[in-house]
């Protein structure tokens, strides 16, 4: 089980705060991010813990709260760079078989970019949103997947409502995506944003879910309106009941 990193810049000791000064040619905002990265405690530890970025905890610690991550278990990681959720997959669902006592799991992630290699986990650039896409990664995968995770976010715009927006419609895109792909009994796990918009996706997730949770992950900043959603026990045949009443 992860445990939060310990903040040690408490009473009576030095302030360890590192600060960033101003360079010619560097706004304000971007002195401010350097700055909180290099204070970042989950920052610091996922060097030290060998992982691609603070992301891996988020992952980790939902994993450590409901268990979707099983030895066997077959995950797709949409949008995966840097990779750092693929990582913490490989290792729980042994895919690299490391724990011979267990079931060999498999993890795909895919990615607009290019992603470096991870072992472990096979690695597509691809668009999920083409029509094909749905049908590549169940023949990578030799079968359904039981579990779709997204860390994906739209571009952001500096308007606070409007990147609401474009990222409820890339998880419902996402969501879309896991309902073509997913086993029976499969969970669903992606981030989102708080603020008002994703109510009908919330209702989508309950009618084809048999649990759906929101949740704030420690590892993710307490200023951020950033959730994540954790929807398990897929139920097929509410999805195949659904489309058939549409046509």
């Amino acid at each position: 089980m992860t445990t939060p990193p310990k903040n040690t810049s408490g009473r009576g000791q030095r302030d360890l705060r590192v600060r960033v000064k101003t360079a010619k040619g560097r706004k304000l905002s971007s002195t401010l991010w350097l700055e909180r990265q290099l204070n970042d405690p989950y920052v610091v530890r996922a060097k030290k813990d060998g992982y691609r970025g603070r992301a891996a905890y988020k992952i980790l610690e939902l994993d450590d709260r409901y268990g979707f991550l099983k030895p066997g278990s077959r995950v797709v990681d949409l949008g995966c760079a840097p990779g750092g959720w693929c990582q913490v997959a490989v290792t729980r669902v042994n895919a690299l078989g490391q724990n011979p006592r267990k079931p060999v799991g498999t993890v795909l992630g895919v990615d607009l970019q290019e992603v470096e290699p991870i072992s472990g986990a096979t690695i597509h650039q691809l668009d999920f949103l083409s029509d094909e896409a749905d049908e590549l990664v169940k023949g990578w995968l030799g079968g359904p997947a039981d579990v779709v995770m997204s860390d994906m976010a739209a571009s952001a715009s500096g308007h606070k409502g409007t990147d609401h927006l474009r990222i409820v419609a890339l998880v419902e895109a996402a969501l879309a995506f896991a309902f073509d792909v997913l086993e029976e009994g499969g969970t669903f796990v992606a981030k989102v944003l708080a603020g008002g918009a994703e109510a009908e996706m919330n209702t989508m997730l309950k009618r084809n879910f048999t649990k759906v949770a929101n949740v704030k992950p420690p590892a993710s900043r307490s200023d951020s309106s950033e959730k994540f959603v954790v929807a398990m026990g897929f139920r097929r045949r509410a999805v195949e009941a659904q489309e058939a009443s549409e046509d």
